[in-house]
């Protein structure tokens, strides 16, 4: 079997601190930036990147829910920072964004639960997957 992240309730707490707050409020506040500049880069983080880094998060957790929790916070603290980061550089963004702006904080909680729900699920599936081939041989 691939080696699984670590479980975030393993970890100390520090660390997650760390991975669940710290991590998005910087790459949101990097990606504000990005949405008061250059909306390319800003499609590209809040795209790709942010669905990644939530599937990857929700896989540090052993089921669908905890994954689900995980993705709540961090896409609340990543949508949220985003528009802080907006707001520290005082511009307007460079993109469409639907009125009024915090419906994008909205989509990045929602979206950030379901990409955290996928990456537990994910990661339980692997490990019933490999028990069930350890009790085989």
């Amino acid at each position: 079997m691939k080696q699984l992240p670590p479980l975030f309730d393993e970890r100390p707490f520090w660390l997650q601190l760390v991975g669940a707050i710290v991590v998005p409020l910087v790459f949101g506040i990097l990606t504000g930036f990005a949405l008061g500049t250059q909306a390319v880069v800003f499609w590209v983080m809040a795209g790709p990147i942010a669905i990644i880094g939530g599937f990857l998060a929700g896989m540090e957790h052993a089921t669908a829910d905890d994954g689900f929790l995980r993705g709540i916070i961090g896409g609340l603290v990543f949508g949220s920072f985003t528009l802080i980061g907006l707001e520290i550089l005082n511009q307007e963004p460079e993109t469409y964004l639907a009125e009024p702006q915090v419906g994008f904080v909205f989509a990045t909680t929602i979206l950030g639960a379901l990409e955290g729900a996928l990456g537990g699920h994910y990661r339980m599936r692997l490990e019933r997957r490999h028990e069930g081939a350890a009790a085989r041989g």
